[in-house]
């Protein structure tokens, strides 16, 4: 299965994370990709870069070393109404928004306000993916949320950096028979933090082989199907 997006990737403007926009798009030129989405923190995360950050992507070139590029954000969770940490002007502003529960932003709860935290989210229209939601640590219905991500046409994360954490490997399972069985899109995604991670799928792959996944059901497959689905939320 070849992949021509990788829609979840941060830079070193994100402190945790090991390279420069350039780096990653060399990187994801070197592996194939066509299209890079370039999704760092927002400023709940202690270690995110400011807000003038993301207001200031678009004085970057749409192209990278022959790969496509667009500006996004790996957003944090804050409640059940959809709401996150960025002003809705920026959130308007930007291609891609993966939205995503971390500690120490959003702590543990029950599993019904976990799935409303998600169901909440999907409802924000500026929201494109749900974020490895494989976390072991946030148990949800997972029926209900991939149902209505479907409702709502946006993508259910399968994160490969996340896959590869035995303890997630069991939901990442449930959650791709689900979204199987709803008609529900995934974004196969990196969550890369260094240029040598651009572009590794193959934990998310090998989990989608073995359910034997609709290849029509992965909305980063292609550059054309993604950018088709993103002009289907706007």
């Amino acid at each position: 299965m070849k992949i021509e997006v990788d829609t979840h990737t941060h830079t070193c403007c994100s402190t945790h994370a090991f390279g420069t926009i350039c780096e990653n798009a060399a990187a994801a030129a070197k592996c194939g990709l066509r299209m890079l989405c370039m999704t760092d923190h927002t400023p709940a995360l202690p270690d995110a870069p400011h807000l003038w950050h993301f207001k200031t992507l678009s004085r970057l070139p749409r192209e990278i070393e022959g790969v496509k590029i667009l500006f996004g954000a790996e957003a944090n969770l804050l409640d059940t109404e959809g709401n996150i940490d960025l002003p809705s002007e920026i959130q308007n502003g930007l291609d891609v928004i993966v939205a995503s529960i971390h500690i120490p932003v959003y702590m543990r709860q029950t599993s019904a306000e976990h799935t409303k935290t998600y169901l909440g989210a999907l409802k924000n229209p500026n929201i494109t993916i749900l974020g490895h939601t494989g976390d072991y640590r946030f148990p949800y219905n997972i029926d209900e949320v991939t149902a209505a991500a479907a409702k709502y046409h946006k993508c259910i994360e399968i994160n490969n950096n996340s896959c590869k954490n035995p303890k997630n490997a069991d939901n990442y399972r449930e959650i791709i028979a689900a979204c199987k069985r709803n008609g529900t899109l995934v974004a196969v995604s990196s969550d890369a933090h260094t240029p040598f991670e651009i572009g590794c799928f193959d934990a998310a792959v090998n989990l989608l082989e073995e359910a034997d996944f609709p290849p029509a059901q992965i909305a980063n497959l292609t550059v054309e199907r993604f950018e088709e689905f993103l002009n289907g939320i706007k």
